[in-house]
C-alpha cells in the first residue's frame, strides 16, 4: 500500500545529488580578483592576453589561485586583498604604458570571483550571483540632462526644416535657435504661409506661430508638451539601453540599471570595488560620424607640413596614419537603425553593414551624389577620441539606406564594431549626483546575518516539529532540509541574483514548506482518530491533504507571479525566490517526505502504531495506533 516503485526512489536520489552538487559552490565564498578587459573597441581579448597577464603576475612575485579567460576579459584570483592590489598596480603599469588614459588598451579593475574548486566549475556548478547588499560593489545615481536632450533634438529638427525647405524649393533667410525655439525668417508673408503649411504637415511635434522681426515675417517653432514628454522618455530609455549594453559587454556580473523618477537612473555594479574604473565603464559609449575627407591640393600640402588647415580636423586611421576630415558632420550615429557584421559582397573581406533611418538615407543619397570620386571618412568616437575606421572613395550614388564599412579588419573586429555601434551613444549627458562604494566586509556581514536568520529559523522549526510530531516530525525536518537544498541549487543553476529580500523569501519559504507537512501530519492524525489502520491513515493522509496543499500554494503562487510581473528591483528578487520556493516546497513536502515515510513504514508487513505524536481521542483503539 505504501511502497514507492524503484523509479520514484531513483528520482529522489538524483534530485538529492543535484541539490548537493549545485548548492555546494555557494559555501566556498568569493576571493579577491583583478579583471583586465578591453579598453578599446578595436582591441580584442584573446589567448595572448591570458599569457601576458599571467607573465605580469608571475614577474611581480605573486601566486594566483586561479586564472580565467572569457569572451570579454581575463580574471586573476588571489588569496588575499594585498596580492590583489599589488597585481592591479603591476597589471596597470605593464598593460597600459601610455600615460593618456584615452589610449589605454586595457581596463584593469578590482573584482570578486567565486572560490569554488575547478572540478565543480567544470560541471557548471556555479554559485548564485550576489546583489550589491551582499557582495559589495559600487552604486551610482545618475541624472540625465533633459534640457540638453531637448536642445539636441531641436538642432536635429532645424536640420530637418532646412532639408524640407530645400526639397519644396521654399526660400528662407535663415533658421536660428533662440533658447528653446526655432526662428525661421522669410522675405514675404506668402512664402511664410506656404512654409507654415509644409512644416505643419510634415513635423507634427512642433507648435508653430507666425510673427515678424524687423518688419519681415518669421515662424516660431517649439515642441509641444506631448512631444517634449516623448523626447524626454526616449532620451531616458536610450541612455538606460546604452548603459546596459556597455556594462554587459564588459562582463560585469548581473548589473542593475533601472529608472528612478523622471530623469534619474540607478546603476549598481556588484563586485566592482574600484569606483574610478566603474565610471570609466559607464563612460565607454561610442558614436559614429560620417565626414568628407579634406583632399584639396593646399589641404594635402598643409597635412604634409604638419599643420591643419581651416575647416578641417586631423585624425589617425587604424594604422596610425594621419588623415584630414571636414569639420562639418554629414551623419551621426543617431541616424543609425542597425549595425551587423558580415562580408563584402565583392572582396569577401569582413565588413560592417549599417542600416540608416529615413532621414539618414536621404542625406547619404544626396551627399554621395554630389561627391562621386571623393573620399568619405567614417569615424568612430570612443571616450572623446575619434579614430578613422575607413575612408573609401565614393564610386556612385548610394541610396536605399544600406552602407558598408570595410577595409583591413578581422571578423572579430567587425563584430565588435557592430556591437558597439548598436549600443550607441547617450541621447543626453548624464551626471553622477550620488555614488557609494559598498565594501565586501559589509556584504559579508549581511550574508552572515541572513544565514543566521535562516539557520535559527530552521532550528526553531525543527525543534517544534520533532517535539510535536515525533518521527513524522523528523521526516518533515529532512524534507524541509531537502527543500532548502533544492531551492538553493535551482537558484544557483539559474544564476539568479540573491539579495537580502531574497534571503527573507527563503526564510518565508521554510515556514510555508513546513505548513504543508503540518497539514499532512494532522490529516494522518485525523484518519487515525476516525479508526483507520496506520497504513491506510498514511495513504489517506497524503492523498486528502494534497488538495488543500495545492489550493493554498497556487493562490500564494499567483501573488508571487504578480510581484514578479509588476515589481522591480528588490521586489522582483523576493518574488523569484518566493515562486521557486513554492514549487520546491510542494515537491519536498508531498513527494520526498512520503518517500521517506514509505521507506520506513512501507517495508513493514504489519504496523502496530505510528510515531506521530499524541492523537487526542477518547477510545483506546486510536491510542494503540499512535503515540
Amino acid at each position: 500500500m505504501n511502497r514507492y516503485p524503484i523509479w520514484k526512489y531513483l528520482v529522489m536520489i538524483v534530485t538529492l545529488v543535484f541539490g548537493l552538487l549545485y548548492t555546494l559552490p555557494n559555501f566556498f565564498g568569493e576571493a579577491p580578483a583583478v579583471q583586465a578587459s578591453s579598453g578599446k573597441t578595436t582591441f580584442k581579448i584573446g589567448p595572448e592576453t591570458l599569457a601576458e597577464v599571467e607573465a605580469v603576475v608571475r614577474d611581480a612575485g605573486l601566486t594566483p589561485t586561479g586564472l580565467y579567460e572569457d569572451a570579454n576579459s581575463v580574471k586573476v584570483r588571489f588569496a588575499t586583498t594585498d596580492d590583489q592590489l599589488k597585481a592591479k598596480d603591476a597589471l596597470a603599469a605593464r598593460l597600459n604604458p601610455e600615460p593618456d588614459p584615452a589610449d589605454h588598451r586595457y581596463i584593469v579593475a578590482l573584482n570578486l570571483l567565486s572560490n569554488s574548486p575547478d572540478w565543480l566549475t567544470s560541471v557548471r556548478a556555479l554559485p548564485m550571483y550576489l546583489g550589491l547588499d551582499l557582495r559589495g560593489g559600487v552604486h551610482f545615481l545618475m541624472q540625465v540632462d533633459m534640457e540638453t536632450a531637448l536642445l539636441k533634438r531641436l538642432e536635429t529638427t532645424a536640420s530637418d526644416i532646412r532639408t524640407l525647405m530645400r526639397e519644396r524649393r521654399i526660400r528662407h533667410r535663415g533658421i536660428d535657435r533662440v533658447n528653446d525655439e526655432l526662428v525661421v525668417r522669410f522675405t514675404d508673408q506668402a512664402t511664410a504661409d506656404e512654409a507654415l503649411d509644409v512644416i505643419r504637415g510634415n513635423l507634427q511635434d512642433l507648435e508653430l506661430t507666425s510673427s515678424d522681426s524687423d518688419g519681415r515675417p518669421v515662424l516660431l517653432a517649439r515642441f509641444s508638451e506631448d512631444a517634449e514628454t516623448r523626447i524626454k522618455e526616449s532620451a531616458l530609455t536610450q541612455n538606460i539601453t546604452t548603459l546596459s549594453n556597455r556594462v554587459n559587454e564588459l562582463g560585469v556580473a548581473e548589473p542593475v540599471i533601472q529608472r528612478q523618477g523622471e530623469d534619474r537612473v540607478v546603476v549598481q555594479l556588484p563586485g566592482v570595488q574600484d569606483t574610478a574604473k566603474a565610471k570609466d565603464i559607464l563612460g565607454r559609449t561610442a558614436t559614429l560620424e560620417v565626414r568628407m575627407v579634406c583632399e584639396e591640393p593646399d589641404e594635402l600640402a598643409a597635412l604634409a607640413a604638419g599643420t591643419v588647415p581651416l575647416g578641417c580636423e586631423r585624425y589617425n586611421d587604424r594604422e596610425g596614419r594621419p588623415l584630414l576630415v571636414r569639420k562639418q558632420i554629414v551623419l551621426t550615429g543617431e541616424n543609425l537603425n542597425d549595425a551587423q557584421a558580415g562580408f563584402d559582397g565583392q572582396t569577401q573581406e569582413p565588413a560592417v553593414h549599417l542600416t540608416l533611418d529615413g532621414k539618414g538615407t536621404r542625406i547619404f543619397r544626396d551627399v554621395t551624389r554630389r561627391n562621386v570620386g571623393k573620399r568619405m571618412a567614417i569615424l568612430l568616437f570612443e571616450k572623446g577620441r575619434g579614430e578613422v575606421v575607413t575612408a573609401p572613395v565614393i564610386r556612385t550614388e548610394i541610396g536605399g539606406g544600406r552602407v558598408q564599412i570595410s577595409g583591413a579588419m578581422t571578423t572579430v573586429e567587425a563584430s565588435d564594431i557592430a556591437l558597439l555601434l548598436r549600443a550607441g551613444s547617450l541621447a543626453a549627458p548624464m551626471e553622477i549626483i550620488e555614488e557609494r562604494t559598498i565594501g565586501p566586509s559589509l556584504g559579508a556581514e549581511n550574508i552572515e546575518k541572513g544565514f543566521n536568520s535562516v539557520l535559527w529559523g530552521f532550528v526553531a522549526l525543527t525543534i517544534f516539529i520533532v517535539v510535536y510530531y515525533a518521527l513524522f516530525g523528523l521526516f518533515s525536518t529532512v524534507a524541509l532540509a531537502f527543500n532548502l537544498l533544492l531551492l538553493i541549487a535551482i537558484l544557483s543553476t539559474l544564476q539568479a541574483t540573491l539579495t537580502l529580500p531574497g534571503i527573507a523569501a527563503i526564510a518565508l519559504t521554510l515556514g510555508m514548506a513546513i505548513d504543508a507537512n503540518v497539514l499532512i501530519n494532522e490529516r494522518i492524525r485525523e484518519e487515525l482518530r476516525n479508526g483507520s489502520t496506520p497504513q491506510a491513515a498514511i495513504t489517506e493522509g497524503y492523498e486528502r491533504a494534497w488538495g488543500t496543499i495545492l489550493d493554498s500554494n497556487i493562490t500564494t503562487l499567483i501573488a508571487g507571479v504578480a510581484l514578479l510581473a509588476f515589481g522591480s528591483g528588490p521586489v522582483r528578487g523576493f518574488a523569484v525566490v518566493h515562486c521557486i520556493g513554492i514549487l520546491t516546497s510542494m515537491f519536498s513536502a508531498v513527494f520526498f517526505s512520503r518517500g521517506l515515510v514509505n521507506l520506513w513504514y512501507g517495508r513493514q508487513k504489519k504496523v502496530g502504531k505510528l510515531a506521530i505524536g499524541k492523537v487526542f481521542r477518547g477510545d483506546e483503539k486510536a491510542g494503540a495506533m499512535a503515540d
